[in-house]
Formats: structure tokens, sequence, C-alpha cells
């Protein structure tokens, strides 16, 4: 890949939720202690559930960040989590920090790195949203992009399925997703999509420069009018009988590809 201009356009920035917002299971309510505890709100328990090394750690945490702890009932905190997995525990937190692009640039800038963005197309599911950014802070990428409508947003679901590395994985909230793929090419980044169409299989590509990687929505896939934006369209050479592979898998095997022309998944 050629080098291309330095210049770069300001993302669209977008704040945090007003509201509050549950996280719950053990792992993303440890993550969101060690990493934000000034924006706990609540420590909910509920009693005899917890196993006795999760609970002293919890607790411990808890107390040093100040945060008062609450014992509710199974039925209470399966309402907070909404039916979701919670282990005996929720953490109340205030509305979810999101990014912009350019704090993914300046992140990138500082790790030493060439930056590596992962622009997600109409993600619905809260489940791929979340695989997709646990593998995305594991192999090294430094933030991902959604969309603010029609797209799945960082939810309890969410954090508990990326197994707390919401906590720690820059997420980027943009208007138009065409618009933020021109300005992170303006910055000086390459763009590929995964498209199940492409005659490029991922591992011709050069992708161990300035990348943003698209990937589609579940079943769609990337939109025609994203992938004008586009530099490449990657295959995900395949030798079974199904056709494509889950958005989140997806991810993972094009960010393990990423990780390994560059030699090392480890973040600075």
């Amino acid at each position: 890949m050629s080098e291309r201009s330095s210049r770069g356009g300001r993302g669209e920035r977008e704040g945090g939720d007003s509201s509050l917002r549950h996280v719950y299971g053990v792992n993303p309510v440890l993550e969101a202690l060690r990493a934000r505890p000034d924006e706990v709100e609540r420590l909910y328990v509920v009693e005899g559930q917890l196993a006795a090394r999760a609970s002293g750690e919890l607790l411990s945490r808890a107390r040093e960040a100040g945060v008062r702890v609450e014992k509710v009932t199974r039925e209470r905190m399966a309402a907070m989590a909404d039916g979701g997995v919670h282990q005996g525990v929720v953490l109340e937190l205030r509305g979810f920090k999101y990014a912009d692009l350019e704090d993914i640039l300046d992140a990138a800038k500082a790790s030493k790195r060439p930056p590596l963005v992962v622009v997600l197309d109409g993600i619905q599911d809260p489940h791929n949203l979340g695989a997709i950014i646990r593998s995305a802070h594991a192999l090294g990428a430094h933030g991902v992009v959604i969309a603010k409508d029609r797209a799945v947003q960082v939810t309890g679901t969410v954090a508990k399925a990326s197994a707390g590395a919401v906590e720690h994985c820059l997420v980027a909230r943009v208007v138009n997703i065409s618009r933020a793929l021109e300005q992170l090419k303006e910055a000086g980044l390459w763009v590929a999509a995964a498209d199940v169409g492409a005659t490029e299989p991922m591992w011709n590509a050069r992708l161990d420069g300035p990348l943003a990687l698209v990937v589609g929505a579940e079943g769609p896939g990337v939109r025609e009018g994203v992938l004008k934006h586009c530099d490449h369209r990657l295959r995900i050479p395949m030798t079974g009988q199904v056709g494509s592979l889950n958005a989140s898998v997806s991810a993972g095997v094009l960010l393990y590809e990423v990780a390994r022309q560059r030699g090392s998944p480890s973040r600075s």
C-alpha cells in the first residue's frame, strides 16, 4: 500500500448517553470497576450466589471506589439484566461515553503502530457487537466505529458479550459510515471490506499498513454504497458448504490475518 495524504478531518463527535446503564456478569463488572470506578453509581449483588473469590475482589474494589453495595433478590437482578446471565452481580454506571474518530486516530498515533480501525456497517445483534469489540481489543485494533442509527448501540448485553473489553476499547458512533470512511482515508488509512462476493483472498492483500476493516450486517453484509468507499474487497476462503460466516467470526478472522501480517497481535 502506498502512503495516503496525512490530512484528516475530525470525526462526528457523539457524547455519552445521559441515562444509566447496567453491566452484568462477573468479568464485565470487574473490568468496569477496574477501568471506570469514577463512573460507577452502585453495585448490586444477590447474596449467596457469587463465588467467594469473585465476591471478595468485587466488594474490595467497590469499597476502594466508594461505591454503595446493595443486596437484591434474584428476581430484581434478572430484571436489571434483561434476563441475561448475570452470575449474581450487576453494576450501575453512567451512560456509555462514545469516542470520535479523532480519538481513535490519536490512540493509534500514541501507540507508535499503524492505525487499525474496525468499522461496522449496520450490525444489529448485540452479541455480535460485543464479540467484535472483544476481538478488536485482543488483536490490536485502536477502536471500533458503529452507526448512530439502524445499528445496535453499546448495552449491557454488548458489555457481557465483550467479556468487559468494551470498557477498554474506544467505540466511536458516527452519523454516516461512508463519510467516516472518507475521513479515515483522508487521515491516511486504506479501507478493506469483508465481501462474500469478492475474488481477492484476504491473505493476498497487504494489511500491515494503516487500515480500516469494514464488516457488514448479519445477512446482507456491507452495503453497496459503503463498498464504493473501500479500496479492497476481501474474501475469506472457505471449503465447507456454508456460504458465509457470522459477522463476529468474519471480523475475528480478518483481524487475526492483520495481526499475522504485522507480526504481533500485542498492544503497547
